[in-house]
């Protein structure tokens, strides 16, 4: 296998394929822990992918589920070497959503809905400083342009030259309204989102206010689809302290439903463009 590959994947398509030869087996995550006589959060931890997977863990739930075929415990304790590697957004620190990065950076499609603010990934520079200093009042300078680093770092998917991240944008009229550092700042924001807007694989649409209660009032989240197919698609819930990875079917199903409401109720394509380019004449004019 290749060794260049994104490590947070990789540690999803392994817990993927150890929850399934522990099903495969019959067991419970519960028996697994009694027979390697660690906790039973362990082993669900191992196949969520949220945590690093050595290859004696491996080994060891290979032994307890009697995998026979060398070929297929090789293959496993190849893939856990490789999800030790260190991704891209690893040399920045110690980032809190990496988890998140590591799925994005890996993601054939990004749906988001944006209550308040605009995406990362559409944000300009100085947009990004205003609006990580204003949300992080007691972030150090240092850490903010970290943040903001990677920030900038994550939309090279939008531009990439080969296989570009497919984006589609929901935003409420408040993301548009609310003033993140000044209205020049603003200005500059809505006229970029504008511009990125016209690429071929970016959609941005919006949502006025006169549309009134929508599915979206419940605040922001992102789909993420992969380009193989043995990659489950991920519902992501930012958190103050702590982030939500949805993946089981059900769950992903109810927010994807959710979505097509938004993008039903949202203005098309072509006015929510005119609709953006309204707002930032009217900071233009002030």
């Amino acid at each position: 296998m290749a060794s260049n590959v994104n490590p947070t994947v990789r540690r999803r398509r392994l817990g993927q394929e150890l929850r399934r030869l522990r099903e495969l087996k019959g067991m419970t995550a519960e028996e697994v822990a009694e027979r390697l006589l660690v906790s039973q959060s362990k082993i669900s931890r191992l196949e969520n992918g949220r945590r690093s997977i050595s290859q004696r863990d491996v080994r060891d739930l290979c032994n307890v589920y009697e995998v026979e075929d060398q070929r297929i415990v090789d293959s496993l304790m190849q893939m856990a070497k490789d999800s030790r590697q260190q991704g891209w957004w690893h040399t920045f620190g110690d980032i809190p959503y990496s988890v998140y990065i590591g799925l994005e950076t890996d993601a054939a499609s990004l749906r988001v809905y944006d209550p308040q603010v605009v995406p990362g990934l559409l944000q300009t520079r100085q947009y990004a400083e205003a609006l990580i200093a204003g949300a992080l009042p007691e972030t150090a300078p240092a850490d903010i342009e970290k943040r903001v680093q990677v920030r900038m770092r994550r939309q090279e998917r939008i531009t990439a030259p080969e296989n570009p991240l497919r984006l589609w944008t929901v935003l409420d009229e408040a993301a548009l309204r609310r003033v993140v550092g000044n209205k020049a700042l603003m200005r500059e924001q809505l006229e970029h989102l504008v511009e990125q807007s016209q690429l071929p694989h970016v959609t941005v649409q919006v949502i006025p206010f006169e549309m009134g209660a929508h599915p979206g009032l419940n605040g922001q989240y992102a789909i993420l689809e992969f380009p193989d197919a043995a990659d489950s698609s991920v519902v992501y819930i930012e958190g103050v302290t702590s982030d939500l990875y949805l993946e089981k079917a059900n769950d992903v199903q109810k927010y994807s439903v959710m979505y097509e409401h938004l993008r039903a109720q949202a203005l098309n394509v072509e006015q929510s463009l005119q609709f953006i380019q309204k707002i930032a004449k009217e900071y233009a004019d002030d």
